[in-house]
């Protein structure tokens, strides 16, 4: 790894944009950003004396960001290393990026281009490396905790768990869309059959496209044979339980590992469900905790839904191809991150910084 990529270049990208915090308020859109408390308080003291202080919430960068990506030469391979680095860019993060040996051309011009526009406006080039190399290379860089300050694995299922086990670095992980419509039993069936042709077919190899659909057993006999219909006159294979077979004799009958199965593909499994329960149970067992969805016009189950699923979006009778980070309105993405700490969902500016806390005093001391 390149020796160049030190604080300093850190420093002289905060110094270029100014304050941090500043910059992040600017661009998220949010002028109280700075304190989590008033800029200016009294207390009083048990002995009764007052004193003026502030407690401010500061916005900074993450540091080096480490994006490791497998994506075999695809367009949001290639779109990746342009938009991790200008993310970074702009929160004032050195970026690595290290992607798969079959774009390794392609993202090298392109990280040439992103270093060649940071020199020519006074910014440190370095602040942008690509980084190429085998297995053993990233092994090495994983263990690098005292030069970079978080990984974020984007690709291959392989890959991600290396890094999980491997690293000695705070990890975002991008994990597998195993993703669910459930139909509910007072669900608008016109409603759902657009959802969930949207949801598998717009664009079926991402991963907040739908791998299993869950249909209530109450609207299975109506919905299960129209949905297959539609499915398959896109081009759908569809496999499901026995239950989905008898109502449309077309469908394969799938086995315990369609259920776990990410297809990125035009193959759906459908499965008929008891209750809202089972489908709650169904989706704890198997989904990825990236994006779910509910149709139904009823809220006391959309409610207990969304309380129940634990995934970084839930969606009440809307597709889950909505999971991205341009359609939430947060401009582009490093990633959809199925952590529970510090970031979830789409990956934005915001979720590429960090924080303190700055206390102004006027003489306090602690008992």
């Amino acid at each position: 790894m390149s020796t160049r990529l030190v604080p300093v270049v850190i420093a002289s990208l905060a110094c270029a944009f100014g304050t941090l915090a500043q910059v992040q308020m600017a661009s998220l859109g949010n002028a109280n950003s700075s304190h989590i408390f008033p800029p200016s308080s009294t207390y009083r003291f048990p002995s009764g004396e007052k004193l003026t202080y502030s407690v401010q919430w500061h916005m900074l960068n993450a540091g080096v960001v480490a994006i490791l990506m497998q994506r075999s030469g695809s367009r949001e391979h290639l779109t990746s290393t342009a938009d991790s680095a200008g993310l970074c860019l702009k929160t004032a993060n050195a970026c690595l990026l290290k992607g798969g040996s079959e774009s390794r051309a392609t993202s090298g011009a392109i990280a040439d281009v992103l270093r060649r526009a940071i020199a020519d406006v006074g910014l440190p080039a370095d602040a942008v490396q690509l980084v190429a190399g085998g297995r053993d290379l990233t092994r090495g860089l994983l263990r690098r905790d005292d030069a970079i300050d978080v990984v974020i694995a984007r690709g291959g299922e392989a890959l991600k768990r290396t890094i999980l086990a491997e690293s000695r670095i705070p990890v975002v992980k991008h994990f597998e869309g195993i993703c669910h419509v459930y139909v509910d039993r007072r669900a608008d069936l016109d409603m759902a059959e657009r959802i969930v042709l949207n949801a598998k077919v717009q664009r079926p190899s991402v991963c907040n496209a739908i791998e299993n659909l869950l249909v209530h057993h109450d609207v299975a006999e109506e919905f299960v044979p129209r949905v297959v219909r539609a499915l398959e006159a896109e081009g759908v294979e569809v496999r499901g339980c026995a239950a989905t077979v008898r109502l449309a004799p077309s469908v394969r009958l799938a086995d315990e590992s369609d259920w776990a199965t990410e297809y990125l593909d035009k193959i759906l499994s459908v499965k008929v469900v008891e209750s809202l329960d089972e489908a709650l149970d169904f989706i704890a067992r198997y989904g990825s905790g990236l994006a779910d969805a509910i149709v139904t016009e009823d809220y006391s189950a959309a409610s207990r839904f969304v309380a129940a699923v634990d995934s970084a979006a839930v969606f009440v009778n809307a597709s889950t191809r909505f999971t991205d980070g341009g359609e939430f309105g947060f401009g582009a993405e490093i990633g959809i991150s199925t952590n529970r700490l510090h970031a979830r969902g789409p990956m934005g500016l915001r979720e590429l910084t960090t924080y303190k806390y700055v206390v102004l005093g006027s003489g306090q001391v602690r008992a």
